[in-house]
């Protein structure tokens, strides 16, 4: 078995070693500053889309300069929560999050759990996160308040549905305890399409699943391959619902104290992990699906039609409604940009498919 990347004990263990991390850390900081040595953290595992564009973005930055950068994964300081607090109080430099966990903090990141608003179509979707104004320029401001400076966002992979026994609907939902992140408008979502939100920590979502503690969550499938979530959560679904998004981004007050010349490094550095990435996602979906499939005949795979979907698809206005009384009236604009670069994205899609 593939031991469930130990999951469970590696949650207890992260929390055993978070306190000594963050003090060796805290120790450091004066030494670091002078050392020029930048430590960034992320979410996932070595060799998953973060820890990839990560691992570019210290290779170009130790490669055009005399600074190094200190990669920490998933458990090594603690939950998506723990990175968060020790960049905004300045122990990491940089940190990889996604809305998904910041949404607490930025409400109006939740946009990216409004189901059925992202298309499928991978092209489409990289498309959108390269032009949409919504990202690129109002994003940016609504990090900047609470002291992060937003370098990137991006797509990992479509999210799967993965439950105890296979579903087609949302009736098949019903009283399912699904995992989601902490974040309210997910768990808006699961109500609506019939399930009971269980909010819980990454590190303790194997042991739920294997425990019967949930019945089910949601991930892009290379995490479910990688975390061995389908050896405990075997049927998959794609229900063509959402993209897992996350984003980069530094500490302000460290960022805005660079010179324009390391400015400029990191912005390269960014860019540069980020076309790597975009070209790693590619057909990363595909491979990670048979590796699971290879590894266990009790998996299951279920690809909604679209008469199915549309039964998904029509539960997505109360989210949507959600979002809005959560948000208020920025939120009202960001979605409405955000609607706006999609069309664009799409008009010119399939422009270029008529010609």
């Amino acid at each position: 078995m593939k031991a469930n990347k130990a999951l469970s004990t590696r949650s207890v263990t992260s929390k055993l070693l978070t306190t000594a991390s963050v003090g060796a850390l805290m120790f450091g900081l004066s030494a670091a500053a002078q050392a020029d040595n930048w430590r960034y953290a992320h979410e996932e595992y070595e060799g998953d889309v973060q820890d990839v564009f990560a691992q570019e973005f210290k290779n170009y930055i130790e490669e055009n300069s005399d600074h190094t950068v200190q990669v920490y994964r998933f458990g090594e300081l603690g939950e998506s929560d723990d990175i968060m607090e020790q960049t905004q109080n300045g122990i990491l430099q940089f940190v990889n999050q996604s809305p998904g966990f910041t949404g607490a903090l930025i409400p109006e990141a939740q946009i990216f759990f409004i189901p059925y608003l992202l298309p499928t179509d991978e092209e489409t979707v990289l498309t959108f996160f390269d032009e949409s104004d919504a990202i690129n320029e109002m994003f940016p401001e609504l990090y900047a308040e609470q002291g992060l400076e937003l370098l990137q966002m991006y797509p990992e992979g479509e999210m799967v549905i993965t439950t105890d026994e296979p579903i087609s609907s949302p009736e098949d939902m019903n009283n399912k305890k699904i995992r989601t992140m902490t974040n309210p408008l997910l768990s808006e979502t699961y109500s609506a399409f019939g399930a009971t939100p269980t909010p819980l920590p990454w590190g303790e979502v194997y042991g739920g699943l294997q425990t019967g503690i949930l019945d089910g969550q949601e991930n892009p499938i290379f995490w479910i391959e990688s975390g061995g979530l389908y050896e405990v959560s075997p049927h998959l679904t794609f229900t063509g619902h959402g993209w897992f998004t996350t984003a980069m981004m530094a500490n302000q007050d460290f960022y805005d104290g660079l010179s324009e010349e390391d400015q400029q490094l990191v912005q390269d550095a960014t860019e540069a992990a980020y076309e790597h990435t975009m070209e790693h996602i590619q057909g990363l979906a595909e491979d990670a699906l048979a590796k699971i499939q290879e590894a266990s005949d009790e998996v299951t795979v279920t690809r909604l039609n679209d008469e199915q979907i549309e039964a998904f698809r029509e539960r997505a206005p109360q989210v949507e409604q959600a979002f809005l009384e959560m948000t208020g009236e920025r939120g009202a604009e960001l979605l409405e940009q955000f609607k706006a670069d999609l069309e664009a994205v799409e008009g010119e899609s399939s422009s270029n498919s008529e010609s």
